[in-house]
């Protein structure tokens, strides 16, 4: 993980425990990142699942997305 804004993202999914079957909209997740910055918001999201670090569920309402359960050590060691 080399991008701040990818850091920060993983970092508010955390603290929120949004883990594996809880999850939230894409719109709520990249609201942690400042305004300017939003819009790279859902390219910052498919590089975070290329890398395995969240997991995308569709829903009736749009997609959704949490932290994989099975990179949680991972994903700690990169926001501490």
């Amino acid at each position: 993980m080399e991008t701040i804004t990818g850091k920060r993202i993983l970092q508010s999914l955390y603290e929120k425990q949004i883990i594996g079957a809880k999850h939230t909209s894409t719109d709520n997740a990249t609201k942690c990142l400042p305004k300017n910055m939003r819009g790279d918001g859902e390219k910052i999201l498919k590089q975070l699942r290329k890398q395995g670090y969240i997991n995308f569920h569709p829903t009736s309402y749009g997609m959704e997305v949490s932290l994989n359960p099975t990179k949680i050590v991972e994903i700690r060691k990169i926001i501490r």
